[in-house]
């Protein structure tokens, strides 16, 4: 927390969420300073800011008072002419949250200080835990997104609509909002609601108590935890593809409805009623046609899962609680494995860069076959199935594209195909191997 004067923010992750509500809290004439931590797009913000291309707020660009490459340039990061180390005293991380491959809480460590709130921006629940056990004397405010926001190029930024912010504070998650370190997080979570609605012209920031935004965490894992590896595990299927389907349709709302009946024995505290319900939540879904959840457009994409803060947390935090998710534990289990299977599967590909890319482009085109066509992660899983040709014929066009697109010339890419054709016409998967896996 900053005392009267200069107020020093960082975000860690110059995304599309991390830049826009970086742009409204930006206000160096109040003496409110935001730099941004960015990786692949640093050079476009170094050279040129962030461009925000807004249907809330027009078209503006947010030149942050610090571009850095790295964690460790911002935390060498000084003060004007006076030369001190500068104090950071709002750390946002507004990274994918990944446990499993990483320690969000051990990176920012060289800018937390005595004087830091950390914010965390980021999807799932028991985010918080991590940074909780690293800085037990460190302010931290939970805060969850409803907005619609891409970057289309390099520091380029659109936001397609909603602006909506929950933030609140956490100490354990169940609300020990009259200790000392409830007391300092609450006095965060109002800090950043008076700028960022005052200054920043947010008109629906929503600040909750502890357990109030724990509530909105799960309320949101609702959707997350039901559409999000649904969406992987029926074959490359969109939100509202899925509902459409009575028996997807039926599963969906058995997950909703299982987070939403475990929510008053875990947090103390039911969802409120203005939330909306399961039925309205798929009711929505229907109307929203060509939407894909993240995680089936990061599975297609050959990147991790948010699996843990997903599916493996929730499972988790219930259980410690007495509570049994049976319906998110089958999807948790299933998705794990076959992200495991995957990565074991890619482990063994020998070759240079193209094989890989090759492997992935087969990986998606199978998964990413239409809803009439019985591909995907569990077609003949169990007895296995020969490969046909109208089983390699979409995969093999796929291939051809992705070859072309690197460059490839298209009597080798052609040449690629028919040997790689050759190679998988008439092979039998395994038992209890699906095509993806073959392929």
């Amino acid at each position: 927390m900053a005392d009267s004067g200069r107020v020093n923010v960082v975000f860690i992750g110059a995304g599309a969420v991390g830049c826009f509500y970086a742009s409204r809290l930006h206000h160096p004439s109040h003496n409110i300073h935001v730099s941004l931590v960015a990786r692949s797009n640093y050079a476009a913000i170094q050279k040129d800011g962030v461009k925000l291309l807004t249907r809330t707020f027009g078209d503006y660009t947010f030149t942050p008072d610090g571009a850095f490459p790295s964690v460790d340039a911002a935390a060498a990061a000084t003060d004007g002419s006076s030369g001190a180390k500068r104090d950071w005293h709002y750390i946002f991380v507004t990274t994918k949250a990944l446990p499993d491959i990483s320690d969000d809480s051990s990176i920012i460590t060289p800018l937390v200080g005595p004087k830091s709130c950390i914010v965390l921006i980021q999807n799932g629940v028991g985010v918080e835990e991590p940074f909780r056990k690293r800085f037990p004397d460190t302010p931290i405010v939970s805060a969850v997104t409803v907005v619609s926001a891409e970057q289309t190029s390099p520091g380029t930024i659109r936001q397609n609509r909603w602006t909506r912010i929950s933030i609140g504070p956490y100490t354990d998650g169940l609300g020990a909002e009259n200790s000392d370190l409830g007391r300092r997080g609450t006095e965060c979570t109002e800090a950043l609601r008076r700028w960022w609605t005052d200054l920043g012209g947010i008109r629906d920031v929503e600040p909750h108590d502890e357990v109030g935004l724990q509530t909105v965490r799960w309320h949101k894992l609702c959707i997350n935890a039901a559409m999000n590896p649904s969406a992987v595990l029926s074959g490359g299927r969109g939100n509202a593809d899925m509902v459409a389907d009575d028996e997807l349709r039926r599963h969906l709302l058995g997950v909703m409805h299982e987070i939403r009946d475990a929510v008053p024995r875990i947090l103390g505290r039911p969802f409120p009623e203005y939330m909306a319900a399961p039925e309205k939540i798929v009711e929505s879904t229907a109307r929203n046609k060509g939407a894909r959840p993240s995680m089936l457009l990061d599975w297609e994409a050959g990147k991790p899962l948010e699996l843990e803060v997903i599916l493996g947390n929730p499972v988790r935090i219930a259980r410690e609680r007495g509570v049994e998710m049976p319906r998110l534990q089958s999807l948790y289990a299933l998705l794990r494995s076959a992200q495991a299977m995957r990565k074991a599967a890619k482990g063994k590909l020998k070759g240079g860069a193209i094989l890989t890319s090759l492997s992935n482009t087969l990986l998606l085109s199978s998964a990413a076959g239409p809803p009439s066509h019985p591909c995907g992660l569990f077609r003949n899983i169990v007895e296995g199935e020969i490969l046909t040709k109208k089983d390699l014929d979409a995969a093999m066009d796929r291939m051809e594209n992705h070859l072309l697109k690197k460059n490839v010339t298209r009597e080798t890419a052609v040449r690629l195909c028919e040997s790689v054709e050759k190679e998988l016409l008439g092979v039998k998967t395994g038992n209890f191997e699906s095509i993806n896996t073959r392929i």
